[in-house]
């Protein structure tokens, strides 16, 4: 196994994964990440960072700077995880709802990106200041859902609500793919600021019961708790306790709820749910618990109360993902082979009887540290530069002209355009250039540039 995964006796590997969930309320990112994404934390190692944000600034022209340049906030979570050897993996943008997913590099050749979604409901479905975003993936062959989601607000539209949370499971269709439907796949993160409200009790109480930590009376009367007691699907999602304060409403700037003369009454908004898929028994039509060889274990479920630049306090979950890996060779192998010219470098490549090929394959060359999937420094076409094959072993050139000396340390990446994803790396490496040697007429050795 390679570096990064830590082994568990008899069973496959664990993985360590931080969902963050933010309604940012069209506020620039916080000059300090450390607490926010766990950097701070030095025995957490961590594997996948996934970061749904709600209410990011989508005014028209912030909209069409987005769309032209990179949003703040992918490029703030980007310029934070690159140089830790995370790379973006995936996102989604709808309006103002944003999903990230970002992994360690040695994952991404075990990480396929099937289906990314977007799902309106504002508006009557036709909106997208409500609703919900998706991106489905295979990790290590299971089928994993991620659901960012912004329900409808305020305490009278708790119906809605859950109406809403039906409607973004129902559209999780993926009509012409090889998918199944998202109930069977093997596990379903799902978060955002759900909006759901505390009910019956009085302003007053309710911020005694924070005051001194008494929250069990609150969640009693938490509408996502008593939902879940009445909704056999819904129950099935999973919740850490809630030991943190409501995160919702807060005076910008400060710790301080509500101070406004509306007072909202504080509430548990902003929510992380989780689903493992449960198996059907043997010769039966009943389920049982979850694959033993692929569980999920909450470590940590908190808010952060130093962010003050929303009226919302973000709420991360760190995941332990204990899984059997039901492929552990990567699609492709590939590495730079033997002396390379000033102006390119050769590649040798195999890759296994599954792997299908395409004209659209290309191979780049990436520093460590890369951000995401585009942000090579050269590539290659591979079937359009291929200068031998044999018993599986494939070549070609890749050109390093434009690329200066540095001491920095390289990767190479195999990227598939049929599974849309990475599906080989090779090991870091520096660039070392060399020049061909020929003899020239008197018999002394000139360089070949």
């Amino acid at each position: 196994m390679k570096s990064g995964w830590r082994m568990l006796s008899n069973y496959g590997f664990s993985q360590i994964i931080h969902v963050v969930t933010w309604n940012v309320a069209s506020e620039a990112p916080p000059a300090d990440p450390d607490d926010l994404l766990q950097l701070n934390n030095q025995n957490l190692n961590l594997d996948m960072y996934v970061i749904g944000l709600q209410e990011m600034n989508c005014g028209i022209m912030s909209l069409l700077c987005d769309t032209a340049f990179e949003d703040p906030w992918s490029s703030f979570f980007m310029d934070v995880l690159s140089p830790l050897s995370f790379v973006k993996v995936s996102y989604v943008r709808m309006q103002g709802l944003l999903l990230l997913v970002f992994a360690k590099y040695q994952h991404l050749p075990f990480i396929q990106i099937l289906s990314t979604k977007s799902t309106p409901t504002g508006l009557f479905g036709y909106w997208g200041n409500k609703g919900g975003v998706n991106i489905c993936l295979k990790l290590y062959s299971y089928y994993v859902s991620i659901i960012n989601c912004h329900l409808p607000p305020h305490m009278a539209n708790n119906d809605q609500r859950l109406e809403h949370f039906d409607r973004i499971l129902e559209m999780q269709s993926f009509e012409g793919l090889d998918i199944p439907n998202i109930l069977d796949h093997d596990l379903i993160l799902w978060f955002g600021d759900m909006n759901f409200r505390i009910e019956d009790f009085g302003l007053h109480f309710v911020q005694e019961s924070i005051k001194h930590q008494c929250y069990r009376d609150l969640w009693q009367k938490d509408q996502l708790s008593t939902a879940k007691r009445c909704d056999s699907l819904l129950r099935e999602f999973q919740e850490g306790p809630l030991l943190f304060p409501p995160t919702y409403k807060f005076d910008k700037n400060s710790n301080n709820y509500d101070t406004s003369e509306k007072k909202r009454k504080p509430a548990w908004t902003d929510r992380i749910l989780w689903r493992l898929k449960r198996q059907p028994s043997t010769g039966s039509n009943t389920l049982r618990l979850p694959d033993p060889h692929f569980s999920l274990s909450l470590k940590s479920y908190v808010s952060h109360m130093m962010y003050t630049i929303s009226d919302h306090k973000p709420v991360t979950g760190t995941f332990d993902l204990e899984l059997k890996p039901l492929v552990s060779v990567p699609l492709i192998t590939l590495a730079p082979e033997g002396l390379w010219t000033v102006e390119d470098m050769l590649i040798s490549y195999s890759f296994t009887q599954d792997f299908i090929s395409s004209f659209w394959d290309w191979i780049g060359l990436y520093k460590v540290g890369f951000r995401h999937i585009n942000d090579y420094v050269s590539y290659v076409w591979v079937r359009d530069n291929e200068v031998s094959f044999s018993n599986g072993l494939n070549q070609v050139y890749i050109n390093i002209g434009d690329i200066p000396e540095t001491e920095d340390q390289f990767l190479l990446c195999y990227y598939s355009n049929n599974l849309r994803s990475v599906v080989g790396i090779s090991s870091p490496f520096k660039l070392q250039r060399h020049t061909f040697l020929e003899q020239d007429p008197l018999g002394e050795a000139q360089p070949q540039i």
